[in-house]
This record gives structure tokens, C-alpha cells and sequence, in this order.
């Protein structure tokens, strides 16, 4: 049986740009990589923002709107050892979180490709939210469960 806890479940859209709204949250910056192998995608993560750096190190196994997702903190250490082993397989991205509604939605600006993605966790997968005003004239379409939209296949 699956921990609940760890499953994460998400929508992602394509957007046309960086939402108005968005512009006035400070984002934080992500670098993230993933390590080799061929039946796990194992991440690293490091955020930046105001409070300093925070690593992560991340699991997720499936595909579509609901994920299996085991993530735990890791120090810069484990980080910088290995952060090499990512080359080739990295993203860079700055995040906004706007809370709307009762649910998060994380807007991503990729730093080196014109791409903007959306992303909103759901309480669970039959979930289906109406994208907020602020946001819906942005979308251009949903793409969760598109293998190309997710961020290990965007990874170069």
C-alpha cells in the first residue's frame, strides 16, 4: 500500500508568459539536476531565496496527475558531491507561489529557454481546478501527463 504522504498530486499548463500577478511575489530561484539511471529519477535541488539555500534530494516514480514523490532535505555537502553527476540533465527556473482559492500555484519561467509552465498541487486526482482569473489568460492548454513538459525531459 502507497503512503499517502507520499504521493504528490499535480496539474501543470503551458502558459504564454508570466503572469501580472505573479511579477509582484519574489520568486526563488531552483537549480535542479537529475542523477543517472534508467528506472529511477533521482533529483537534487537547490533554492534560493531570502531566507539563504535549501537542497533537496527527490525520487518520483509514474507519470500523469498523480505521482509517486519521496523528497528529504540534504545539505550542501551531498549537494556539491552530487551535483556533477547532473551534467547534462539540469534545469534552472525561477518560482512564484500565488495563493488562490486555497490551493498554491507555482508559475516557472525557465532562465535559459523561452518556456513558462503552472503548476497547482490538488487535494486529490479527480481534482480538476478552473484556473484563477489572474492566471486563465495565460493558458494556453493543459499539459499534465505530457512526458515532454515534465522537468526531467526538459533537463539539458
Amino acid at each position: 500500500m502507497t503512503d499517502r504522504r507520499n504521493v504528490e498530486i499535480e496539474r501543470k499548463y503551458l502558459l504564454s508568459g508570466v503572469p501580472e500577478a505573479a511579477l509582484v511575489v519574489t520568486p526563488v530561484a531552483i537549480d535542479q539536476g537529475w542523477l543517472p539511471g534508467e528506472r529511477l529519477q533521482e533529483r537534487v535541488r537547490r533554492i534560493r531565496d531570502a531566507d539563504g539555500k535549501r537542497y533537496t534530494r527527490t525520487v518520483k516514480l509514474g507519470r500523469g496527475v498523480e505521482r509517486i514523490e519521496v523528497e528529504e532535505a540534504a545539505d550542501r555537502d551531498l549537494f556539491e558531491a552530487l551535483w556533477p553527476l547532473t551534467e547534462g540533465r539540469r534545469i534552472s527556473k525561477l518560482r512564484y507561489r500565488i495563493p488562490d482559492g486555497g490551493l498554491v500555484w507555482e508559475v516557472d519561467r525557465f532562465r535559459d529557454r523561452d518556456l513558462v509552465l503552472a503548476e497547482v498541487e490538488l487535494p486529490a486526482a479527480d481534482v480538476v481546478p478552473e484556473p484563477p482569473a489572474w492566471l486563465a489568460p495565460y493558458v494556453r492548454r493543459e499539459v499534465t501527463g505530457e512526458p515532454e513538459y515534465l522537468n526531467v525531459n526538459l533537463a539539458r
